[in-house]
């Protein structure tokens, strides 16, 4: 596939900025990834749009945005604000125009903004709508957040779903595979990790609406469905019909732990009579 203009992606200095930060981390990654990568057709030719990401290890970002500068529409990635602080890597992330997610405080709002923003300027922004590292035991997309959800319905740009599958076998999520088993840190050799994009998420039904968080919550259940189906594709299996959540998964460990709690003490006052 020939590789489109940066002209689309606003500030050329971004565009030079971003050449650099190839020459230094393509290396990088050609040393770790065997790249089997497709779906770049589905990518808009022209104008904003946003991608949306299933997230499988601490590596993800820097193989995504491989694939995406690849496909010759570098990306505009919302990441954790923290990162922004990190020497160099800082420095690197706000001259290629990422944008940082302040979470739980007042200036929240800021990467959402910036993304319409950058969308409405014919930019492309990514999103990992899971918000973090999947939880699911089998690596399975958990349930979404509504961010990309809001962006797309307020800016009515195409939502491109992207799934790839094998980084978390160099760095597997929080220490562990498949099925919840511990897992290390496996360098080499050279790891096949697939990344596809699917075509755009339908998201029809909801223009015009207002944004109410029913619409937002359905329409993002119709994103990470998206990005779960293109997954099914890659790993030839299907998904669990119940999505992993991180609330529920908190309540219901809160209340083992109560339960446990409880028992322990009724033991306790029994051994003491």
């Amino acid at each position: 596939m020939a590789r489109r203009s940066y002209a689309s992606f606003g500030n050329a200095d971004y565009g030079i900025w971003y050449r650099f930060a190839a020459v230094l981390v393509k290396p990088v990654t050609t040393a770790l990834v065997k790249p089997e990568w497709s779906g770049w057709e589905n990518f808009p030719k022209e104008g904003g749009f946003l991608t949306v990401v299933n997230h499988n290890s601490v590596i993800d970002p820097v193989v995504y945005a491989h694939f995406q500068y690849n496909s010759g529409r570098p990306p505009r990635i919302l990441g954790k604000s923290s990162l922004f602080s990190v020497p160099f890597i800082g420095f690197m992330l706000r001259k290629t125009g990422q944008i940082p997610v302040y979470r739980d405080s007042t200036d929240a709002a800021q990467a959402f903004r910036a993304a319409i923003d950058a969308v409405n300027d014919g930019q492309v922004v990514q999103f990992y709508p899971e918000g973090t590292i999947t939880r699911d035991p089998d690596i399975w997309p958990m349930t979404g957040k509504s961010g990309a959800a809001r962006v797309a319905l307020m800016t009515g740009a195409p939502v491109i779903p992207v799934a790839h599958w094998g980084a978390h076998e160099i760095v597997p999520p929080y220490g562990r595979g498949l099925g919840g088993k511990k897992a290390k840190v496996s360098l080499f050799p050279r790891h096949r990790v697939q990344v596809v994009a699917g075509p755009p998420v339908d998201l029809s039904r909801y223009q015009g609406q207002e944004l109410t968080a029913q619409v937002l919550r359905s329409a993002t259940e119709d994103i990470m469905a998206a990005i779960t189906a293109v997954l099914e594709g890659i790993r030839g299996e299907q998904a669990p019909a119940e999505r992993y959540d991180l609330r529920t998964a908190a309540r219901d460990r809160a209340k083992q732990a109560t339960d446990e709690t409880q028992q322990s003490r009724q033991q306790q006052k029994e051994a003491g009579r």
